[in-house]
């Protein structure tokens, strides 16, 4: 039962945008093996690495378990200040997964910016690339890393880092090697993050279809890209779908009522289950261009049957990812949005008419009402200008028909070895081997570089 509902949840994190897909857990494509992989030869397993793990103040052991070649997976649990401002008030266990390869080798910090990776064979592309050690964590307030009682006033973008922060600083006398942090989505906007405040941690950051959204109030960059993204005629087609998903609101509702009833979901957060629904509708289009391809090859048209509309709808936004069993897990995610993220909402004057619930894309629509939100705008600006001015050894990943590629980081000439590459006619999914050769031998390069190959 626990297992069906983190793959519930990580669908719920995936059609409602909100996460990347993996960055790959199986060989990549093409990818060119180091020499010391390619020749075959066996790594030895450190005999004593578990013990020198456990030797890290706060830090514990929960399981492990071999992998090949002399490889092993360690599922582990640190002790983090819950304010690291004042260590005094409290702490809390953040999980990880570290797969072990060598001492030796370069070391990749993952997030996916949520909890964590489900899959316990997962590496990402960067630790596939520079064949390392890699470790995966989930991050604060989500899934099992949840101080007690929860004081949402310590889920902030500058808390978070100094768990990274700690957590590297920690295992570096282990893993003395380079080091290079990584994430997608939201985790690719923590990796900055991280980098901001502690821009020493590791050598380089490989960041994927991470949206920079520096002016919460201005959403046009969104809108704009939503008009030009894929062809005419396919925009065409999913205007028209989306408008006669509502001019069948009646019909359409009545089966989600059905469907919630007989599965015990219920919309307390949201309100009812038709502002649910007009939320799933209005958020179907840029959902389409997360996920979808330029030509609209699985999009009905607007005189298919309701049932058929009613798939597609479930298919592309998830009809159960805005019940109260879905969101609540989220809550973490969507608090981060409300305060210091933000969050686009999408001007649809096609659909004039038709909507009845005003302000129903706002974020506080997805936060229950007991938990504060009050916006810092400073917070993503800051973050903005550092990139620009400042940041350093980060190279950014982008799909050409992603909807984060609206409103993507932007180098400036502060900007040092600093690299951003958009990969064609890919979205959401891409990464360093969805680009075009001439720019993914570059960025492999770049990578092995920071990594000190």
């Amino acid at each position: 039962m626990r297992n069906a509902h983190r793959t519930r949840l990580r669908m719920a994190l995936v059609v409602l945008g909100l996460l990347t897909v993996p960055l790959t857990a199986g060989p990549l494509p093409g990818a060119v093996a180091p020499a010391a992989a390619a020749s075959g030869a066996e790594q030895l397993p450190d005999p004593d690495i578990r013990a020198r793990i456990e030797a890290i103040p706060g830090m514990r052991v929960t399981a492990e378990r071999a992998a090949p070649q002399g490889q092993r997976y360690f599922d582990l649990a640190y002790r983090q200040p819950v304010d690291h401002r004042h260590p005094e008030r409290g702490t809390f266990e953040q999980r990880l997964r570290l797969l072990h390869k060598s001492t030796d080798r370069p070391t990749v910090l993952y997030t996916s910016g949520y909890g964590l990776v489900s899959n316990p064979d997962f590496r990402s592309e960067p630790t596939q690339l520079v064949d390392g050690n890699e470790i995966v964590t989930e991050q604060r307030y989500f899934d099992k890393s949840v101080p007690k009682p929860v004081d949402w006033s310590k889920l902030d973008i500058r808390q978070a880092a100094d768990d990274h922060h700690r957590l590297i600083q920690a295992l570096k006398p282990l893993y003395d090697g380079r080091w290079i942090s990584t994430g997608g989505s939201k985790g690719g906007m923590t990796s900055v993050y991280h980098r901001r405040f502690h821009p020493r941690d590791v050598d380089g950051t490989v960041v994927y279809a991470a949206p920079d959204n520096v002016n919460d109030r201005d959403d046009s960059a969104y809108d704009a890209f939503t008009e030009r993204v894929g062809t005419p005629a396919c925009r065409a087609r999913l205007k028209a779908v989306q408008r006669e998903a509502l001019v069948r609101r009646d019909e359409m509702v009545a089966r989600y009522t059905t469907w919630a009833a007989e599965k015990g979901h219920t919309f307390g957060i949201i309100g009812s289950v038709d502002k649910a629904y007009e939320l799933a509708v209005l958020r179907a289009v840029p959902m389409y261009w997360q996920y979808g391809d330029a030509q609209c090859t699985d999009v009905p048209e607007p005189t298919a049957s309701t049932q058929e509309l009613y798939t597609w709808l479930d298919r592309t936004t998830g009809l159960a990812n805005f019940t109260d069993a879905t969101l609540k897990p989220l809550t973490p995610y969507f608090y981060q949005l409300g305060t210091q993220l933000g969050y686009p909402q999408y001007s649809t004057p096609h659909l004039t008419g038709l909507l009845r619930h005003p302000g129903v894309q706002d974020v506080r629509t997805y936060v229950p009402r007991d938990i504060p939100l009050r916006f810092q705008p400073h917070a993503m600006a800051d973050i903005d200008r550092w990139v620009r001015h400042d940041g350093s050894r980060l190279l950014f990943v982008y799909g050409e028909n992603d909807v984060a590629t609206a409103e993507r980081f932007r180098l400036g000439r502060g900007s040092r070895d600093a690299h951003l590459y958009v990969a064609p006619d890919t979205n959401h999914r891409a990464r360093i081997e969805s680009l075009p050769a001439k720019d993914s031998a570059r960025a492999k390069a770049t990578l092995r570089r920071w990594a000190g190959q």
